[in-house]
């Protein structure tokens, strides 16, 4: 099925040991057949603008290289985004 080509890319800027990122994953769980997980390392020295970006903030959401929410997962907002991208392809 050609459909999976086009699903939406889901960013999550992470580092080792972030519990908060593992909480998020495991909160987006039922989801992950709607989207493809693409994580960025921030620690790594090609990711260190992301890095003087977020440090303080991952993790970090961008939805289709948009940015999204941060800190926690917001269902309702994810939701929402997810389908309107569901929508335009």
């Amino acid at each position: 099925c050609s459909a999976s080509t086009n699903k939406p890319v889901l960013t999550l800027f992470t580092k080792k040991l972030c519990p908060l990122c593992d909480e998020a994953k495991e909160v987006l769980e039922p989801y992950k057949r709607r989207f493809i997980l693409q994580e960025v390392d921030i620690t790594l020295p090609e990711n260190s603008a992301w890095y003087d970006k977020y440090k303080y903030d991952i993790p970090v959401f961008h939805l289709n290289g948009k940015f999204l929410m941060k800190h926690r997962v917001d269902i309702p907002k994810f939701e929402d985004q997810l389908r309107k991208v569901e929508l335009q392809s």
